[in-house]
């Protein structure tokens, strides 16, 4: 019952949803980065409160990777000075708090050896997903998406990935919903899945609350390719 946010190792966030809520404010501390998928609440609610949480103790700012329409979401309409500061300019825009850094689908960015290559999918803002590389393993996470050809076809042409994080928002009996809105139900998601040229664990997230069980049944029924599991939070992955 939290909204998207992992930790990579103990430094960078992809997405910033409540789960953030769930560390401790020493570890809140630590993160130096967030790679964000795209503009939507659910993605991006901590990343005002944790900005605040930690103003008074780091000493270089927090990176926010992403989109240029994803973080001109962030400048309009959350640190605007009325919902929030503007903390790309707090304590002094010499030295900030929080900064923002542009990236574009395709783009490679290495952290300290993490390489997170953005790849864009199928939503109704701009919406991306990133593959993560290091030490020659390898996990993707899709974002949130509907059906697609160029996540699939990025991944086809990379080195095997050990782990995929994908969503499905809806049950099959909200298809058109989900088509609508940009997202998954376990039917839309088995045809995509079928053009993953490569055997590896498929994690399920982003379910509609009081929907997970049927919506995981449905993926077990309709996910032949596969190996399918229900991602829940606090799951720990060692690559």
């Amino acid at each position: 019952m939290r909204t998207t946010s992992l930790l990579v190792d103990d430094d960078i966030l992809l997405d910033a949803g409540t789960g953030v809520g769930d560390l401790t404010l020493e570890a809140m501390r630590r993160i130096r980065h967030v790679f964000l998928t795209h503009s939507h609440l659910d993605h991006i609610t901590c990343i005002p409160l944790l900005v605040d949480s930690v103003f008074d103790t780091t000493l270089t700012p927090l990176t926010i990777h992403g989109q240029s329409a994803t973080l001109k979401a962030l400048r309009d309409h959350i640190f605007n000075n009325v919902i929030w500061p503007d903390f790309s300019r707090l304590p002094t825009a010499q030295k900030p708090v929080m900064r923002y850094q542009e990236m574009a689908p395709g783009e490679i960015r290495d952290v300290g050896g993490r390489r997170f290559e953005m790849i864009a999918v199928n939503h109704v803002v701009p919406g991306v997903g990133y593959r993560l590389e290091a030490g020659g393993r390898a996990l993707a996470f899709s974002g949130d998406t509907t059906t697609n050809d160029n996540f699939w076809n990025v991944l086809n042409s990379r080195a095997p990935t050990e782990v995929l994080i994908v969503e499905a928002a809806f049950a099959n009996k909200d298809r058109e919903l989900a088509r609508v809105a940009g997202h998954y139900c376990p039917e839309m998601l088995a045809q995509d899945l079928a053009k993953l040229q490569q055997s590896t664990d498929v994690y399920i997230s982003h379910n509609k609350p009081g929907e997970e069980k049927i919506i995981f049944a449905e993926c077990q029924a309709a996910i032949g390719s596969h190996r399918v599991h229900r991602l829940t939070g606090g799951e720990q992955f060692t690559l």
